[in-house]
């Protein structure tokens, strides 16, 4: 296909993987309930299969562990943290047969907080420039941040020239004043360090953070259900995140500081059992809807002390399901309530994917239509080849669309982030994405 001679934009172009060559990376999630971490080949392909998917995704390595050391996404004991990260990374290098020194993160930690904002520059009636631009995204990025806050997602939805919004590259175009739409999305710096020293102690750098919601969507979601509107739910073991996409962009995200590993703990107080059997016992019979057999079909629970004194006893699975709704609901609900207070519930219109480890669960999908009233589906990673059967379900999507993220960054480029006591790594412009950056712009 032939091209233009034109200059792409670096933050509002092509994604920053090279065209003709393959690229291995590596894409790690640390969550509450596990670590997993994926390495990658990454090849261009001959025809691309959608805006996100401009490369085969070819897992070499992949591993997970049982997280440590983490409440609710926040690092509570960095020995233990990197630990599991550790053995998470080790066994995907071990698969691979290879060694990794840096990766991509995604992050649900951080009070992460997501803002829309517009900026405008005067351009005293000459033709858009690329110093034009860069001084109106800096215009933007300079009104988002706030002291002890550091940007982990900062794109321009479009531009406008004199209030006509919706144009995608404004260069040479005239106008008095030129205007952006930016969505920026930021955490606080002391979660992220704590993480970021973490994943160091594992000899390993941190190439940029992705929030859960935008990496489970690229991962889940086609290029019709972003483009017409799509809310996706990622429910986590510790959180539930929030992410909204709209006409092809990532617009909206939030977190929610509860998730399945509270509906775990319920269930070992309300059932007198040991976590790790509450885990099991919602794994394999919970539900979120009560079933016509749930008080005949008798479940053997045992009991928290493992003396070998007390045995277990006997109790209806309907107890589980009596357990499990009102905390299930409680999640919906909040997730509800803040999707309405945002104003972007409406851009999504109806269409809703609920996707993540706590999702897996019987009933969870219907009972979320009837509190959400909107129409919802499953959501499980598609597009990406060698992963063994247990990394294929939702609760490896956010892991998953980590490795989709790099095909479809728009860069910006580091001198347009204003960053307040946190290195720029935390905006994803720094190292391998931000090297590979600039390769584009001294090749083209």
């Amino acid at each position: 296909m032939k091209t233009s001679g034109r200059r792409p934009l670096d933050f509002y172009g092509p994604n920053p993987l090279p065209q003709r060559k393959s690229v291995t990376i590596c894409v790690l999630d640390v969550g509450t309930a596990k670590t997993s971490c994926m390495i990658a080949r990454l090849k261009p392909c001959e025809a691309s299969t959608g805006r996100t998917r401009t490369h085969t995704v070819d897992v070499l390595g992949f591993g997970h562990y049982r997280s440590q050391g983490l409440k609710s996404g926040y690092v509570i004991d960095l020995e233990r943290a990197e630990h599991a990260i550790r053995q998470a990374v080790h066994q995907a290098e071990r698969m691979a047969d290879l060694t990794v020194d840096s990766v991509v993160a995604s992050l649900t930690c951080g009070r992460i907080a997501s803002e829309t904002l517009s900026a405008t520059v005067a351009l005293d009636g000459h033709a858009v420039t690329e110093r034009d631009i860069a001084k109106v995204l800096k215009a933007g990025s300079d009104h988002a941040i706030a002291p002890g806050r550091s940007i982990l997602h900062s794109m321009p939805i479009g531009f406008a020239l004199d209030g006509d919004r919706g144009i995608a590259d404004p260069r040479g175009m005239f106008g008095s004043g030129l205007g952006v739409d930016m969505h920026l999305v930021t955490a606080d710096v002391g979660p992220l360090r704590n993480l970021e020293q973490c994943i160091n102690a594992s000899h390993l750098e941190v190439e940029g953070y992705v929030t859960s919601a935008h990496a489970s969507g690229l991962a889940v979601l086609a290029d019709d259900e972003m483009d017409l509107g799509t809310v996706v739910i990622d429910m986590g073991a510790g959180t539930t995140s929030i992410g909204v996409f709209y006409d092809g962009e990532f617009v909206h995200a939030d977190v929610v500081p509860v998730g399945g590993h509270h509906i775990t703990m319920d269930l070992a107080r309300g059932l007198s059992t040991r976590v790790d059997e509450a885990e099991r016992l919602k794994t394999l019979h919970g539900s979120a809807l009560p079933s016509p057999a749930d008080d005949r079909d008798m479940l053997t629970i045992p009991p928290v002390s493992d003396d070998g004194h007390e045995g277990g006893h006997q109790m209806p699975r309907g107890a589980l399901t009596r357990i499990i709704r009102p905390r299930l609901e409680e999640i919906l609900e909040m997730t509800r309530d803040r999707l309405a207070a945002s104003g972007f519930a409406g851009l999504a219109s109806k269409r809703t994917v609920i996707t993540g480890g706590a999702s897996q669960m019987s009933g969870v999908v219907e009972l979320s239509r009837r509190l959400l009233s909107r129409n919802v589906r499953l959501g499980r990673p598609f597009g990406v080849t060698g992963l063994p059967e247990a990394g294929t379900g939702p609760a490896f999507a956010s892991v998953t669309g980590l490795l989709i993220y790099p095909q479809c960054v728009r860069m910006v480029p580091r001198d347009h982030i204003i960053s307040h006591g946190y290195s720029s790594q935390a905006t994803g412009t720094g190292g391998y994405f931000g090297r590979v950056s600039q390769w584009l712009r001294s090749s083209l």
